[in-house]
């Protein structure tokens, strides 16, 4: 399955305080399950963006999905197919 990274801003509007972005994850992993992805990892960050989360869904239309599921939480996302970087290399020396 392709592998999708999702990066993520919390909308302010929508979520107050920590503790009720703590608590979404469980919901966002069960979303992306139910739509037959496998949730991979997710990540704080300091920059840009607030989150970075990875998964794996079996096409584009599930990860079109996902993208929504996860924008019901109260985050303003970014997603982007990630390309192991071996696959990257064997598609560089093809061209």
């Amino acid at each position: 399955m392709p592998t999708y990274s999702v990066l993520a801003d919390v909308n302010e509007q929508e979520i107050q305080n920590a503790q009720e972005l703590v608590s979404i994850w469980g919901d966002v992993r069960q979303d992306i399950e139910d739509l037959g992805g496998e949730p991979l990892d997710s990540y704080a960050l300091a920059g840009s963006y607030d989150f970075l989360l990875t998964f794996e869904v079996p096409d584009e239309d599930t990860v079109l999905q996902a993208s929504i599921a996860i924008e019901r939480y109260g985050l303003d996302t970014e997603t982007m197919r990630a390309v192991p970087t071996e696959q990257f290399g064997e598609l560089v020396t093809d061209i």
